[in-house]
């Protein structure tokens, strides 16, 4: 199918779109990647080297802040995987006034780009577990179980990241609406993800996972801060998230919202599994504390198409560490 398939994919320079990227050009598809500005060298090198990106890789400029620029990118492609998203605003636009507008105004235009195009059969939507918390609304307590029907209440105000989990909420909604409407839909949500980067510098996404072997407050902060979003943590290593995207390609049975994680684990249960694996790092006390909450993981709608996660929570949480130290941020 590779072979004569062309597909886009948008922030083509982020964690998991690059990682994609080059796993996509690796299996012999044909791949439109979108870039904030085609000036910056730095991301156009990192995608420009990658193995056969000289033949199947053409290189789009398009901002959330104008969305109708992915059209071009989107013409003549089959699929669509959609993973860029503001994280700050622009507070400059004249046409949305935060990172919740914004993301969802720059889904609807790239779905409605994909049905135009008649050549488009799924819209793959990169989706955040932040959007998926067991809170009940009126904020006395958890679900007693986290999968697909879970929605953050946004009528709670949370102590960090309320505008990504706002976002995210908003933009996943949104795009799940266009399902059936000339194209189908499938909805990713996933987990704090870690294990290895094609960037120079440690992920957001990574840099929490494994903040108390980082020895930072302020990342051990949201840490925690997910943790009481979601009652745990939910991880999962980029090898599984980048084979659940493709998966989501290629099975044809596939639609709707799937949640993508392999281990819902207490920070204090990360904390750990991060001395078993690594007994040379010393975690503080100050950066474990126990919840005692028992929230059950519940999500199995990606194994049951046949999906199968490859990497266990050591091998998620030992990946990153070293993928922390060769990168400076651990020593």
């Amino acid at each position: 199918m590779a072979k004569s398939v062309k597909v886009c994919v948008t922030g083509g320079a982020g964690y998991l779109a690059s990682f994609l990227i080059k796993t996509l050009l690796e299996r012999g598809y044909t791949v439109h990647a979108t870039l904030k500005s085609l000036g910056d060298a730095t991301k156009v090198e990192l995608l420009k080297g990658l193995a056969h990106a000289e033949t199947r890789l053409k290189l789009f400029e398009a901002d959330i802040y104008n969305p109708t620029d992915f059209e071009d990118a989107i013409q003549g492609c089959s699929f669509v995987f959609h993973l860029a998203m503001p994280m700050l605003h622009y507070s400059h636009s004249s046409k949305y006034k935060n990172t919740s507008e914004a993301g969802v105004g720059a889904v609807k235009i790239i779905a409605e780009s994909c049905i135009r195009s008649n050549t488009v059969k799924r819209l793959i939507y990169t989706a955040s577990i932040m959007a998926a918390s067991p809170l009940k609304v009126d904020a006395s307590g958890y679900e007693d179980v986290v999968d697909e029907t879970c929605w953050t209440p946004l009528n709670l105000s949370y102590q960090m990241y309320s505008d990504y989990i706002s976002s995210k909420t908003q933009s996943e909604k949104e795009v799940a609406r266009y399902n059936g409407r000339g194209i189908e839909v499938v909805s990713l949500a996933c987990g704090l993800v870690g294990g290895e980067t094609l960037q120079c510098f440690t992920s957001a996404s990574m840099a929490v996972l494994i903040a108390q072997a980082m020895d930072d407050g302020t990342l051990y902060k949201g840490l925690r801060c997910v943790e009481d979003l979601l009652s745990k943590v939910p991880i999962a290593h980029i090898v599984d998230v980048i084979e659940a995207h493709i998966f989501a390609m290629e099975n044809p049975d596939i639609n709707g919202r799937f949640l993508v994680a392999n281990a819902f684990l207490k920070s204090a249960e990360i904390a750990v599994l991060i001395q078993k694996l690594h007994p040379d790092i010393t975690i503080p006390p100050k950066f474990v504390e126990d919840t005692k909450r028992e929230t059950k993981w519940g999500s199995r709608k990606l194994q049951d198409l046949g999906f199968q996660y490859i990497c266990d929570a050591d091998k998620i949480i030992y990946d990153s560490i070293v993928c922390a130290k060769r990168l400076g941020n651990i020593v």
